[in-house]
């Protein structure tokens, strides 16, 4: 589709009408992923509360590979490559990557200790982004044969090779002792916090990070039932606000403009002139620049906080898109070697800053009932507002050209008063100490002055508050 849109731009310059109308295809086609990650995030709370952490990932996994085993499908003669089947295993994996992103952050935050738990869920992103350039260069090298419909059905196929080495790793991998203490196993969840300690079951730290848990839950089930009503009415424990926050750095993320360069990179890149393999090449090395920046923000994520990183993130991405839009303005070659400047340094500033604050704060800042529906409706924000952005975007780039990333960049500048004010810092405290946090004055905390250093040790006295409530865990 990507190569019919462009085709069509060549052919027929003066029909604007149907480049926009073939734009709007383009977007359709790519949102649908999008969408049906969107509508499994919302839907899978009740499933995964009984199933656990463990045990969902199977499933999504083998959704995950459905695209590809259809695309196999479409190659071996069972039915004539279309449109709508190509769009229906987009939408099938779609699901089961929105059941993954929602649960695998949540399975991480819930396994490791505070002083690791930003880097680890850093590094998956990192690993996440190993599968983007080699999308990238599967895609530069299928170029080569374009005609030949294995150029399309391989790359679509490869990515059962990715669900294959997963599942083959899952057998390795622990409950969330969280979520056991949650089921009334308390025994195993015990187990499993030594195991992941690495310490026997009575070591001192064991006994005491377990009855942290313990009476982390009695806390919230002494403050009421969580459900969905907690939406529309609040609780002493803020969920309501805790949840509006997870989605909101989903939100922040998606309109900061990441899918408008992400997804159409190389119809960017051969808008500004260049040769088709050249715009190829050039996004290749584009995605071995997001990994590499990507693993600077395991190293920067828990030595300096989430509220940091968001911060100077939107106003980097503000001055990059600034940058692009300025380069795209003027034809000529100088300028636009400016732009393709400005779309590196976009990517190297997302993958140092936003890549992965927003799939770990909701994960951290939800109470352990809420954690669920909150990494849930996060997910959920961040895949419907990738679909309108993915849909709205080849429509926009046809329209109003080089000025659709001034919007972007205006955006990234609303999101700095947003981020300074309203969100609470949640590096270097474990999920009790946040939820102690939240019991407290959040209002107006200042993660970005040393004062940050202050309410980590209120909420550590908080906890100690807490752990005098009368467990009946005991």
């Amino acid at each position: 589709l990507h190569l019919h849109v462009r085709q069509s731009r060549r052919s027929h310059s003066r029909t604007d009408n149907r480049n926009v109308r073939l734009g709007l295809l383009c977007g359709c086609f790519n949102g649908h992923g999008p969408w049906g990650k969107a509508r499994s995030a919302t839907r899978y709370r009740t499933w995964m509360h009984n199933l656990g952490r463990w045990r969902s990932t199977p499933s999504c996994i083998i959704l995950c590979g459905t695209d590809g085993l259809i695309a196999y499908h479409l190659s071996r003669g069972w039915q004539a490559a279309n449109t709508a089947v190509q769009i229906v295993g987009r939408i099938v994996a779609g699901v089961g990557n929105g059941l993954m992103t929602s649960t695998v952050p949540v399975w991480l935050s819930e396994t490791c200790k505070p002083e690791y738990r930003g880097r680890l869920v850093a590094g998956a992103l990192a690993a996440n982004i190993i599968g983007l350039c080699t999308a990238q260069w599967l895609n530069f090298g299928m170029g080569y044969i374009p005609t030949q419909s294995v150029s399309w059905r391989f790359p679509l196929a490869f990515q059962c090779f990715y669900a294959i080495i997963t599942t083959a790793m899952l057998p390795f991998l622990a409950e969330s002792p969280r979520w056991l203490a949650q089921q009334g196993r308390r025994s195993e969840a015990l187990a499993v916090m030594a195991r992941l300690v690495g310490r026997p079951v009575d070591d001192p730290e064991v006994q005491s990070m377990f009855d942290a848990i313990l009476k982390g839950l009695q806390h919230e089930y002494e403050a009421g039932k969580g459900s969905w009503k907690l939406f529309f009415t609040s609780d002493k424990l803020h969920s309501r606000r805790r949840v509006l926050l997870g989605a909101g750095t989903q939100f922040m993320q998606q309109w900061g403009g990441i899918n408008v360069v992400n997804y159409y990179l190389p119809v960017i890149f051969e808008g500004l002139g260049l040769q088709r393999r050249l715009a190829l090449a050039l996004s290749g090395c584009n995605a071995i620049n997001l990994l590499f920046s990507t693993v600077g923000g395991v190293f920067l994520v828990d030595r300096f906080g989430r509220k940091p990183l968001m911060f100077w993130g939107a106003l980097a991405q503000c001055i990059c898109f600034v940058w692009v839009a300025t380069g795209l303005s003027q034809d000529s070659d100088p300028w636009r070697s400016v732009a393709v400047t400005g779309v590196f340094l976009f990517f190297t500033s997302f993958g140092m800053t936003w890549i992965a604050v927003p799939w770990m704060y909701p994960a951290e800042v939800n109470t352990q009932r809420m954690r669920i529906a909150g990494a849930g409706i996060a997910t959920a924000t961040n895949w419907i507002c990738n679909y309108a952005v993915v849909l709205v975007t080849p429509v926009a780039l046809e329209s109003i050209s080089w000025r659709y990333y001034v919007v972007y960049a205006v955006l990234n500048v609303c999101f700095i008063p947003i981020v300074k004010f309203l969100y609470v810092e949640t590096r270097g405290r474990s999920l009790e100490q946040i939820d102690a946090l939240f019991e407290g004055p959040v209002a107006g905390v200042d993660a970005l002055t040393s004062d940050s250093d202050n309410v980590i040790t209120a909420g550590k006295a908080d906890v100690e508050m807490v752990e005098q409530v009368p467990s009946a865990a005991r």
